[in-house]
């Protein structure tokens, strides 16, 4: 069997059940994992599919949310790569916000241990990694903790960064393209990252090139809003200038 008709054969298996995983994929068509993840990117960057951690779905489940451990798995060696490249962004003395995410919680873990800073964050996961950090000041802003992100949402959280000026924010996001902007899949956690945005004088996204090109359901930004994209190398040179065309600064890690 040819590529393209592996490919289309893995999008109607998709279509017909929801996902599909790698493993399952290579055992039925008898080929490698390898090959497999070679063909969902394929069909990933071609908009028909959408990768997930050990496998795939199909682009038109915008609601679909894997959960935190799901998400933390996924590109963890670009996340790392992009957490160290935000600690040059890092105010001294200042104050920051730190959004909830999976790479904005390995930026909270990457802090050095001489870091003096007032840290402002409504995610348990990056509150729980710097509650004992000895230079930081933190501010745990609450609300209802939603469970699959760990994160305070609603009228709480929103009242708490209207009253904060910070220096920068740490922005995470699930997708991010120059036509649809910065979109996540729940609509309160929308109107909480877009409350961080207005909360901090400069707005530093962190997402891996994976996102590139994904849309969810709400949408809490464009990517004008944002000063500086840090990314990896899997954001093409080509894209990362049509981001720049539009103002914002990019840095591949």
């Amino acid at each position: 069997m040819y590529a393209p008709e592996r490919q289309q054969e893995i999008l109607r298996l998709a279509q017909e059940s929801g996902r599909v995983d790698v493993l399952s994929l290579a055992e039925e068509f008898q080929v490698t994992a390898e090959t497999v993840r070679r063909d969902l990117k394929a069909l990933d960057r071609a908009g028909l599919l959408r990768r997930v951690h050990g496998g795939a779905i199909p682009v038109g489940r915008l609601d679909f949310e894997p959960d935190l451990a799901e998400r933390d798995a996924v590109a963890a060696d670009e996340k790392d790569r992009i957490a160290q490249a935000a600690l040059a962004e890092l105010p001294p003395d200042g104050n920051v916000v730190i959004d909830a995410g999976t790479t904005t919680a390995r930026l909270a873990a990457a802090l050095p241990v001489d870091a003096s800073l007032t840290v402002v964050t409504h995610a348990l996961p990056v509150a729980a990694r710097l509650a004992d950090h000895p230079g930081i000041a933190l501010h745990l802003v609450g609300g209802r903790v939603r469970h699959r992100t760990r994160a305070a949402v609603d009228a709480w959280a929103l009242g708490s960064y209207a009253e904060i000026s910070a220096d920068v924010v740490f922005l995470a996001t699930n997708g991010f393209a120059p036509d649809s902007g910065l979109t996540t899949p729940d609509l309160a956690e929308a109107a909480v990252k877009r409350a961080v945005v207005r909360a901090a004088r400069r707005v530093v996204l962190l997402a891996d090139s994976g996102k590139f090109g994904q849309r969810h359901f709400a949408r809490f930004g464009d990517l004008t809003d944002v000063d500086l994209l840090i990314t990896d190398t899997g954001l093409s040179p080509d894209d990362a200038r049509s981001i720049e065309s539009r103002g914002t600064e990019v840095v591949r890690a």
